[in-house]
């Protein structure tokens, strides 16, 4: 199944004319679903084609406003067009309050069902699960509750041998269970082994995002071998103090967590303003750990083109 990440945002509190604050879109075989929605969010989804009415879930890491100030307009905008469709939000619970509040004070009353699931600031949990992917929370050292995410798509059925299966004339009733790995019991009482009718399928997809956070070597169980993990490099590494103090990490803090974590591949992102050269990020992370990213707005990264 298509797994894509798009990101719309990559700047830190402050945005400026070349970089947009924190969000990002996971396309799980077209189901959306947002990761947080700083100011703007909404222009950025329109400037690269996606239709935000598609959106069913939205997952807020924390209540800084570079993180949610776009929240409320895009809620507003599905309203103005018409959704109908239930949306459903996961964050802290301070922000249902938020919401509320905005709604009432321009006497909106929303044409579609606005659902809020509270995350805890002390419990690790899944928030969301279907047959395609669960989605759960991990805790962050910032200044304030703040949740990363880590999406883990679900293993997917086996891929049939058409030949195979018409030469032994398996009933296509039968072809389900197959598909999910059960074995083939013929006319003559001879057992056919799954994998001489099946293909593998390719492994599940695993991303984490962890936004604002400072160094904290709790999240690496959490991100064990993931295939892409995001995590904020706000500061170089000669402003270790500025990072402690504001609840963020720098770029090799950033590759030490990737590193250690064995996960495949790292993105960084939640860039200070105060760096015009973003390469000088990139080149630092690298040093450490070589299978970095920059994030950049306007980027998708397919995760079948991931390399080990």
């Amino acid at each position: 199944m298509p797994f894509k990440l798009t990101v719309l945002g990559c700047s830190s509190a402050i945005p400026n004319i070349n970089h947009n604050p924190t969000a990002q879109l996971l396309n799980l075989n077209e189901r959306f679903f947002l990761i947080d929605c700083g100011e703007g969010t909404q222009i950025q989804l329109r400037k690269y084609k996606i239709n935000f009415q598609r959106i069913n879930h939205i997952f807020i890491s924390h209540l800084h406003g570079d993180h949610y100030f776009g929240l409320i307009g895009l809620i507003s905008s599905m309203h103005l067009l018409g959704r109908k469709k239930e949306l459903h939000i996961y964050a802290h619970e301070k922000l249902k309050k938020i919401i509320e509040y905005q709604l009432s004070a321009s006497n909106t009353e929303l044409n579609y069902p606005l659902f809020f699931h509270p995350i805890s600031e002390l419990r690790e949990s899944i928030l969301f699960e279907d047959d395609m992917i669960s989605v759960e929370n991990v805790i962050l050292d910032h200044t304030l509750p703040c949740s990363g995410f880590i999406f883990k798509e679900k293993k997917s059925a086996r891929k049939i041998k058409p030949k195979v299966i018409e030469q032994m004339n398996i009933p296509h009733d039968k072809l389900n269970s197959i598909k999910n790995g059960a074995d083939w019991i013929n006319l003559k009482g001879e057992v056919v082994k799954n994998k001489d009718m099946t293909y593998p399928n390719s492994p599940p997809n695993t991303y984490a995002f962890c936004t604002d956070t400072r160094y904290t070597e709790s999240i690496i169980p959490k991100i064990k071998g993931i295939d892409l993990l995001y995590h904020e490099a706000t500061f170089k590494n000669d402003m270790l103090e500025r990072a402690f103090e504001t609840g963020h990490s720098t770029t090799q803090q950033a590759s030490y967590i990737a590193n250690k974590a064995c996960v495949k591949h790292l993105m960084i992102g939640h860039f200070s303003q105060r760096y015009k050269k973003l390469d000088e990020l990139l080149l630092e992370t690298q040093k450490v750990f070589k299978n970095t990213i920059l994030a950049e707005a306007g980027m998708t990264i397919d995760f079948s083109n991931l390399t080990a």
